[in-house]
């Protein structure tokens, strides 16, 4: 795998990636979205493809911790209905990485992502969401659950962003901050372990990759920790205009780097 490890990082380096992994840790259990700031740092630091390697491991170890925080919020109707949907994505994201470059990932994603903020915009001033999801229910819904998790998988897969899609799939069908969470926690714990034969079957992890995932990880636990304080001090409306605008951001700097 093309990319550095561990002993050729300098100092700030390793600090960017550090600070990173600690933004993934607190995005995980605050603001869903918010660690495409991560993936830039992560692509910044080390080779576009290589990195998304070296962080995927860091987004299981926040996945575990989000899981263990918001475990009991999951709501798993909607969990099993995008289950199917978003391994059809995983499978056209790898066959995508096979041939697709760095300057055409980021562009398709970029633009994913933007399309999926504004949608979620739009909705939302339309119709008010009930205190309960509701968007499996009905044909549309159903409809909806399947384009976002094609979509969710296929950008997890080439570029680990598939936090954003899927941030703006549960804003749109009515999720409150709690079950947000919980139900996120548990569908990105599921999907980013299934990658794991994947990216290692496209040489995106390797020892030297892992070696540098051990000296990350430990940065993740005070990230989850800062997010479980600063969420209930968050409420819903700052809770979904920070996720809608995580989104426009990661979404903004895929497209202009």
């Amino acid at each position: 795998m093309n990319t550095m490890t561990l002993w050729d990082l300098t100092g700030w380096e390793f600090a960017a990636l550090a600070f990173a992994a600690l933004l993934v840790g607190f995005s995980k259990t605050a603001v869903s979205g918010a660690n495409t700031v991560s993936l830039a740092v992560f692509a910044a630091v080390l080779p576009a493809r290589a990195s998304t390697g070296v962080l995927l491991p860091i987004l299981i170890a926040g996945d575990v911790l989000a899981v263990l925080t918001y475990r009991r919020h999951a709501h798993w109707p909607t969990l099993w209905r995008l289950f199917p949907a978003v391994a059809a994505g995983v499978v056209v994201g790898t066959v995508f990485l096979l041939w697709a470059d760095d300057g055409i990932v980021r562009t398709s994603i970029g633009a994913i992502l933007l399309l999926m903020a504004a949608v979620t915009v739009w909705r939302r001033r339309r119709a008010d969401t009930g205190e309960e999801p509701d968007g499996v229910v009905t044909r549309a819904g159903r409809i909806k659950a399947r384009s976002y998790g094609v979509l969710g998988g296929f950008t997890t897969m080439v570029a680990n962003a598939g936090g954003p899609v899927m941030s703006m799939y549960l804003l749109s069908a009515g999720f409150r901050k709690l079950g947000f969470l919980g139900t996120s926690a548990f569908f990105f714990l599921i999907v980013n372990t299934s990658k794991l034969p994947f990216s290692a079957g496209l040489g995106l992890i390797d020892a030297d990759s892992l070696l540098l995932d051990a000296a990350l990880v430990l940065f993740v636990v005070p990230g989850a920790f800062l997010g479980k304080w600063a969420v209930t001090r968050i409420n819903q409306r700052l809770f979904e205009q920070l996720v809608i605008a995580a989104t426009v951001v990661g979404g903004l700097q895929l497209l202009l780097r």
